[in-house]
């Protein structure tokens, strides 16, 4: 039986209402191999959230992003470099991406309360293992803003390039008001799944200022062919479909609506559940994809989730366990101590949130949560 309400709603763009932009991928004869939808999407990506500055390429996925992403950086890197750091507190697909490009990840912990990578963290990992790491990968956990600053700063300290995943981020605003990620000279990985804010079917994009990089990038995801039909650098199929690409561009029509939307009933949250912990802004405005919080210190979050579970109301667990608590990345990946990422991840529930939600709706998962907690 489907809960009552919940936790996500897919909500991507209707291609049925789109028939004659579908008939023209039908006349042109052209479903995939960058595609003129495909370079209309990239065109639009580009000034729609980085203000024309570099270059955006499509992925059929933000797992293959960062897998490209990743080799792209550190293709010439020597033999030594062979690790990633990385928070514990993210999705399973980036250390799996960092495995699959052949390097081995390393954690690092989160800060307590916006739950971005701890600075002190990378860099005591960083002056460790510098020479041997091939890049560092931030998380922009749940859409939040990083410094990336701070990255240029700490790529030139420890001469090692920068990868950030930002699956959740399309469409956040940095403090200064700018589209996340603008003018950053190293690939930003977003994606454009189903379930994101952008959601358009399966999609990623991946920009930097440096529009180099990014037609290596691009060139990767196609086998590599550097010339034609002729493998000159490492690589793979990652393009994305024309079909994908229409969805994509039919999303971006109302986006910044959709987004203020999000962050309205996101608000609502806050102001009714004030024994929870939010995650700490550090943007001007956030792509909230849900509604993460943790549990009062104290309370049993196994209980709070079944208390939901019985009302019907769909939530999910991000990220617990986080990624050194996995039974695989234990056997592959190397993890210090991460006491704040231990504690966060074990008092961390993903709350329901979608186009068309109600505050109403919201009340009623508070009134659930103020009985239990």
């Amino acid at each position: 039986m489907s809960p009552k309400i919940p936790f996500l709603r897919p909500s991507p763009p209707p291609l049925s209402q789109a028939i004659d932009r579908l008939q023209e991928i039908e006349s042109s004869g052209v479903y995939s191999n960058f595609g003129p939808k495909n370079s209309e999407l990239e065109q639009q990506l580009l000034a729609t959230f980085f203000a024309g500055r570099g270059r955006c390429a499509t992925v059929c996925n933000a797992t293959i992003a960062l897998m490209l992403a990743l080799k792209t950086v550190a293709e010439d890197s020597p033999p030594q470099r062979r690790y990633a750091l990385m928070p514990s507190f993210t999705f399973a697909a980036t250390a799996h991406a960092a495995l699959w490009a052949g390097l081995t990840p390393i954690f690092c912990d989160i800060e307590p309360d916006t739950w971005l990578p701890c600075a002190r963290s990378e860099t005591r990992i960083l002056e460790q293992y510098g020479a041997e790491v091939a890049a560092i990968v931030p998380y922009a956990t749940f859409g939040a803003a990083l410094d990336l600053d701070r990255y240029v700063a700490l790529s030139k300290r420890f001469d090692t390039p920068v990868v950030v995943d930002a699956a959740a981020s399309l469409g956040t605003l940095d403090p200064a008001g700018s589209g996340f990620g603008t003018g950053f000279p190293f690939p930003v990985v977003f994606s454009m799944h189903v379930t994101k804010t952008f959601a358009s079917t399966e999609a990623a994009v991946v920009y930097a200022d440096d529009a180099g990089l990014v037609a290596r990038l691009q060139t990767m995801s196609n086998f590599g062919f550097g010339e034609a039909r002729h493998a000159t650098m490492a690589g793979l199929n990652g393009k994305l479909s024309e079909v994908a690409a229409l969805a994509a561009l039919l999303r971006l029509d109302g986006f910044g609506q959709i987004v203020d939307r999000r962050r309205e009933l996101y608000e609502h949250y806050r102001e009714r559940l004030t024994g929870f912990a939010f995650q700490r802004p550090t943007a001007h405005r956030q792509a909230h994809q849900f509604v993460p919080v943790l549990t009062p210190r104290g309370a049993d979050v196994e209980a709070v989730s079944a208390a939901l579970s019985a009302a019907g109301i769909g939530h999910a667990a991000y990220f617990r366990p986080h990624l050194a608590g996995q039974s695989y990345f234990q056997k592959t990946c190397i993890a210090p101590p991460t006491p704040v990422t231990d504690d966060v991840s074990a008092r961390a529930l993903a709350l329901p949130l979608y186009d068309g939600m109600t505050e109403a709706e919201i009340d009623t998962i508070c009134d659930v949560l103020d009985a239990v907690a």
